[in-house]
């Protein structure tokens, strides 16, 4: 929609209801003050991060549910955090962006003014104010980004494919920083081949990784992960999964990254990895893991949880595909007034790689 004196509406997809199908409606457009920036939004990718914020809540296992009000997390709200677009208007104190260009927007946005937003570890703020999830997202025309440093420069990338590195792709390349350094021929292992596994495999390639296997309970996605560059695939149905990843590895690995992170999942990672290994949490799938406690020291386990990724993590991110050196995983696209049928598609498990939301105008 072309910018005019008189456009203060901005249209979104938006949650209402939780668990029910989103509502095209207008709300205010955000006007940026200070060094805020606000972006006209031209593609969007759909994550499962969605859908968890759609349902309305999260699995804690034994805990019951976490609701995401409890959360802080208020309706009506667009969703949307895998974001491209143009710079449409600047704040009085924005500087390094003009009118017009084209970036993409990190959007794991803190308060700006702690330690951890200093060190520029904003993912890491205790008072987050993240894009699609405390305020609204790019499931809508406009969204605002707080300072010009969230901006990063696609350069010639496909802004579809360069929108998923906003989530999917910074979530795996900041959880393979948490295993290395590990050997080149070392096995890896990643569960889950969706969005998250592909973007991984990718990402491990790029860096010079030669053993990669991936888990899945969908075969079709495991042909997926292996067109991709894995180098051994596993049934995740498997009733031993434990067994069948090591045998898998041709040993206990020393590096497991969650991407799904269940309870049976999580069970199985921890069962099958090496002595002195570690184990990276990163899926949000939910349910409780349970460990004999003298087996951590014994066995020198680690476990860590790794949330998304900091600003420097997606302007590394987008330098390593710049250059080339960063294969592109499956992105399909749909019209942003499809919005429903992209959330259902992805719950229903019917999406291999990423789905990128698409403005008329881009």
């Amino acid at each position: 929609m072309p910018e005019t004196a008189t456009t203060r509406t901005m249209r979104a997809w938006a949650v209402t209801e939780s668990g029910q199908p989103l509502s095209e409606i207008d709300l205010p457009r955000p006007e940026p003050q200070g060094t805020e920036v606000l972006i006209e939004v031209t593609h969007c990718g759909v994550c499962h991060s969605d859908l968890h914020i759609w349902d309305g809540y999260y699995d804690l296992g034994s805990a019951g549910r976490f609701d995401i009000m409890q959360r802080g997390i208020t309706l009506p709200l667009a969703l949307g955090h895998e974001i491209v677009g143009r710079v449409a208007a600047l704040g009085p104190d924005a500087q390094g962006v003009a009118i017009g260009d084209v970036r993409v927007v990190y959007p794991w946005v803190g308060c700006g003014t702690c330690a951890r937003c200093a060190a520029g570890e904003d993912n890491l703020c205790t008072r987050q104010r993240s894009l699609g999830i405390y305020q609204h997202g790019g499931f809508a025309t406009h969204v605002i980004a707080a300072h010009p440093r969230h901006l990063i420069d696609p350069g010639t990338l496909d802004p579809a494919l360069a929108a998923t590195y906003a989530c999917s792709g910074i979530t795996v390349f900041a959880a393979i920083r948490k295993i290395m350094p590990i050997a080149p021929d070392e096995p890896v292992v990643l569960i889950g081949a969706g969005g998250l596994g592909l973007s991984a495999i990718a990402v491990l390639r790029a860096l010079g990784h030669r053993s990669i296997v991936s888990v899945d309970t969908s075969a079709a996605k495991r042909a997926a992960a292996s067109a991709a560059g894995a180098t051994a695939v596993v049934d995740g149905t498997e009733d031993r999964l434990d067994r069948a990843i090591i045998a898998a590895c041709g040993g206990q690995p020393g590096a497991i990254i969650d991407l799904v992170n269940g309870s049976g999942t999580a069970r199985a990672a921890h069962a099958a990895l090496a002595k002195g290994g570690k184990l990276v949490m990163v899926g949000l799938f939910g349910g409780e893991l349970t460990l004999p406690l003298p087996f951590m020291p014994i066995r020198a386990l680690t476990i860590q949880g790794s949330y998304v990724g900091s600003p420097r993590d997606l302007q590394d991110l987008v330098d390593l595909a710049q250059g080339g050196g960063l294969p592109a995983l499956p992105v399909e696209t749909l019209p942003r007034t499809r919005t429903n049928t992209a959330l259902a598609r992805l719950k229903n498990g019917e999406v291999t790689g990423r789905l990128v939301l698409v403005a008329d105008e881009a």
